[in-house]
């Protein structure tokens, strides 16, 4: 095992690894334009974008209205977003990149895992349709309801690995909730603009912020050696 055989690499999916932005926006104004709302740009989604997922919606719901969603509206929305998304995404590809990475990585001897907010059961196949699932020691989506912080499950993701330190850990993903639930275990973390946030927003959360991934790559090796 060479000098970074221990190394780990967790990696986001959605935005990061898989490039999905326009069927996210374009899912996004399909929810709004359920309850009459103005269509939104990327600039303006990568502005306030936030996690939690309903703290956000709910951002620009202030804005354009002035009150929060109710229940109703919200599952409304909620619902409409699922249904949108689930119809473009096939037509949404890995990032410019992503697949060489990805053999890189693993052709060294480092080893690299994937943990998403979206749903498990989703994002298993969509990873094994795309041929690369072989790269990663594990993948974990989201079980359970929608919303709540990345930090919860990071920590039951790394503890479900065999021999990854969190100390020798980078989280690679494209938003800040990523590097709070890298930092929440001991983790490093770098973050990529080619998301769902501006670089802006990214650079305030005092974490490496690039422009691809092979730069985010690069970070990591350089931060977990």
């Amino acid at each position: 095992m060479g000098k970074y055989g221990v190394a780990h690499i967790v990696w986001d999916w959605n935005g990061t690894l898989f490039h999905d932005t326009e069927a996210v926006i374009g899912a996004t104004n399909a929810a709004f334009a359920e309850l009459g709302l103005e269509p939104i740009t990327l600039e303006q989604y990568r502005e306030l974008y936030c996690v939690p997922v309903p703290r956000f919606y709910e951002r620009f719901y202030e804005r354009l209205l002035g009150r929060l969603p109710t229940d109703a509206e919200w599952a409304a929305m909620d619902d409409i977003f699922h249904r949108y998304y689930a119809e473009h995404r096939v037509a949404c590809e890995l990032a410019v990149g992503a697949r060489d990475l990805l053999a890189r990585w693993q052709s060294a001897g480092r080893s690299q895992s994937i943990l998403s907010m979206y749903g498990h059961a989703d994002l298993v196949p969509l990873v094994r349709g795309f041929g690369i699932e072989p790269h990663f020691v594990r993948v974990d989506g989201r079980t359970g309801p929608s919303g709540g912080s990345k930090a919860e499950h990071m920590v039951r993701h790394l503890g479900a690995l065999t021999g990854v330190e969190a100390a020798r850990t980078v989280v690679i993903g494209d938003a800040a909730d990523d590097a709070i639930a890298a930092l929440h275990v001991g983790a490093r973390a770098v973050l990529y603009t080619g998301g769902s946030h501006g670089r802006a927003s990214l650079e305030g959360v005092g974490v490496p912020v690039v422009d691809s991934l092979e730069e985010a790559v690069a970070e990591a090796e350089r931060l977990a050696a």
